[in-house]
């Protein structure tokens, strides 16, 4: 549960428009609610890291999904499912149709604020047009979580004139996602092009000797450029949510200068 939404169903307590019990009805959810054997849906949260739980929906059956995201509809402006594939979305699709679906992310999503404004700083690359499916994950989750998202997209180190010539765009940034598979350099190079903080993110896209996003991972942890933290590989959700913490925080210091 929202916390907006907590304060708005207390003052309607205070009121009078709610009874007591409808109140410690609706708290009594605020820790978990349990769906069967499958899923205890925690609704408090949002209310401790500011996210609403997000459903990881590769591995569940589409009634799973449909149903823990039903779920979370009834207490949160903003769902998210993540790895959810184009046949799982037929088959969910008449169940939730609020939800918005993007094949390229494979992201199922609810946003009820849609013109909530946004705080910008938020930045997105690619090596390659292959890597954009993870990126947009990020993206996507970044999103969101509040955030007005840049994209740049193809930019890889075999062609460095395309991310030279986007030096302002790299420098206004609060923080950068760098999504690149093969050999995994970009991050590098991109960190050493500006003082914000960057977030690697390797994508299985490569070769054999690439290991599925193996050899990215292990460049990008070896990275001589300062300022880089790295998450798994083709993890788009974990970027993007790690974006949206440090855009916060980055807001937050703005407001007290």
């Amino acid at each position: 549960m929202e916390s907006q939404r907590l304060r708005q169903m207390l003052e309607q307590y205070e009121k009078g428009e709610r009874s007591i019990d409808q109140v410690m009805d609706e708290l009594q959810k605020l820790p978990y609610e349990t769906l069967e054997e499958f899923a205890k849906v925690d609704h408090h949260r949002t209310l401790r890291t500011g996210v609403p739980e997000v459903i990881f929906a590769e591995g569940k059956t589409p009634e799973q999904v449909t149903r823990i995201f039903l779920k979370l509809m009834e207490h949160n402006n903003q769902v998210l499912a993540t790895r959810l594939s184009a046949d799982m979305y037929e088959q969910i699709r008449e169940k939730i149709p609020e939800a918005v679906y993007q094949p390229q992310s494979r992201i199922l999503y609810l946003d009820r604020e849609p013109k909530k404004q946004k705080q910008p700083g938020v930045l997105v690359i690619t090596a390659g047009t292959s890597d954009i499916p993870a990126a947009e994950e990020a993206a996507v989750t970044a999103e969101l979580m509040g955030n007005k998202v840049e994209r740049l997209f193809d930019v890889g180190v075999a062609g460095l004139h395309r991310i030279l010539g986007n030096l302002d765009l790299l420098q206004k940034s609060n923080v950068i996602v760098v999504a690149a598979g093969m050999e995994g350099a970009l991050p590098s190079v991109v960190g050493g092009l500006t003082s914000a903080p960057i977030i690697a993110l390797p994508t299985s896209v490569g070769y054999g000797a690439s290991f599925k996003g193996l050899a990215a991972l292990l460049g990008m942890l070896n990275s001589c450029a300062n300022g880089i933290a790295v998450v798994n590989i083709d993890n788009g959700f974990g970027a993007g949510c790690m974006a949206a913490r440090i855009n916060r925080l980055a807001k937050t210091s703005d407001s007290g200068k």
